[in-house]
Order: C-alpha cells, then structure tokens, then sequence
C-alpha cells in the first residue's frame, strides 16, 4: 500500500513537474517578446507618470514684504481684520510667541498648557491665515497688521 502511494505521489509530481515546464516554455519561451515588451511599457509608464508630476508641479514661492513703521509710533493690531480671520486671542498669543521663535515646548512651559493645546492653537492659526508652516503665518500675521514687524528676541 505504502508503495502505491509512494508510486503515485512520483508519478504525479513528475506530471506536474512536464506542466510547469510546458507552460514556462510556452509563456516564457515563445512569448518572451511580447513580455519583454509588457515589461518596457510597464517601466516607462510609471517613469512618465513620475517625471510628469516632478515637472508640473507648483512650486511654492514666497514673497517678503516689509512695511516700514515709523519709529516713535506704537504698533496697533488691526483688531478688525483678526476678528474677520476668526483668530481668538489665544490664538493671538500663541502667533506672537511663535514670532518670536519659541518651540512648541517652550510656548507650552510659558503658558502653563500641554505641547499638544500648543498644537492645536497653532493647527487652527494655521488654517484660518491659510498657512502651511510657521515662518508662513508669521510672514501672513504681519502683512495682515495682527502682529508688529519688529523682530523680537528669544527668550
């Protein structure tokens, strides 16, 4: 019984052994142009799709602008325009700290608050100056008259 099955086992692997090697030479053998070529479309495809979305993409260019205060006179916000942007005073202080180059850290220890309320203040800053990083919302704040233009010191 034992060499029946042993028999059995042989013969079948040899026959599925003779079908594999036929197909591979079927597919393999007599359409290997045809794959050579699938493969090369394939590669110059993905290629195309990559080089046109690195040429045609936008690239971001910021403009500095600087508006010169006269000296002796004291900076106003302009109330009007934080109201319109909907940027609470929080908001406000937290944007001011962030000017004045404060970590997320450290405005978090100054303000008695978590890093992570630091982050959602300026998360919600961010999306209503319409900013993505935070040289870009202080660059926006001072153009928008909410915070002054004079540099301030770390610390």
């Amino acid at each position: 019984m034992k060499r029946h099955v042993l028999i059995y086992g042989l013969v079948g692997g040899l026959i599925i052994a003779l079908l594999k090697w036929t197909e591979y030479r079927f597919l393999v053998v007599e359409h290997s142009l045809e794959i050579y070529g699938g493969l090369t479309a394939i590669t110059f495809a993905v290629l195309g799709i990559w080089l046109g979305l690195k040429l045609t993409k936008t690239r971001e260019r910021v403009v500095l602008k600087e508006v010169p205060v006269l000296p002796g006179q004291p900076f106003v916000p302009n109330e009007k325009r934080r109201e319109d942007l909907g940027i609470t005073r929080r908001e406000l202080e937290i944007l001011e700290l962030i000017a004045q180059g404060l970590s997320n850290r450290e405005i978090a220890e100054k303000l008695f608050v978590s890093e992570n309320t630091v982050k959602t203040h300026a998360g919600r800053v961010f999306d209503k100056l319409g900013a993505r990083r935070r040289t870009q919302a202080v660059q926006l704040a001072k153009e928008f008259g909410i915070i002054p233009e004079v540099p301030h010191s770390k610390g």
